[in-house]
């Protein structure tokens, strides 16, 4: 037996605007069901290919410390220009670890301080 991933949970101060941060991220979107807003204590993003939401929920503490969870994204374009599409949209740079090779990550992090890494496409890694 084992257990399936449902979703991801966010601590946030304000759930609305980060969830919106992601949806341009990851192209989730909301539950038309259910659908977001700044005044809804937490807000949801459904993965179209059902495999595992992010849920943000308002928190009233600021982020602390380092994450000790933190996400892998694989971009559809390159890695580099993944970071700059992300960069312009509110995320900031935490650290570089691109090497000369082409190989290596980038560390971003969301509006609210939650970083994220962001590795080479699956084309650049076939290509090297």
């Amino acid at each position: 037996m084992v257990s399936r991933i449902r979703q991801i949970t966010f601590d946030a101060r304000d759930s609305h605007a980060l969830s919106k941060f992601w949806e341009q991220v990851t192209g989730f979107a909301e539950d038309p069901e259910y659908p977001n807003g700044p005044d809804e204590e937490d807000n949801l993003l459904v993965d179209p290919s059902g495999h595992v939401n992010l849920l943000f929920i308002n928190v009233p503490e600021s982020k602390q410390l380092k994450n000790r969870v933190h996400l892998d994204l694989g971009p559809d374009t390159t890695r580099n220009e993944e970071v700059e599409r992300l960069i312009g949209i509110g995320a900031h740079l935490v650290a570089d670890h691109r090497t000369d090779d082409g190989k290596g990550w980038v560390v971003l992090a969301d509006p609210e301080g939650n970083e994220f890494c962001i590795e080479r496409s699956d084309a650049e890694r076939k290509d090297g």
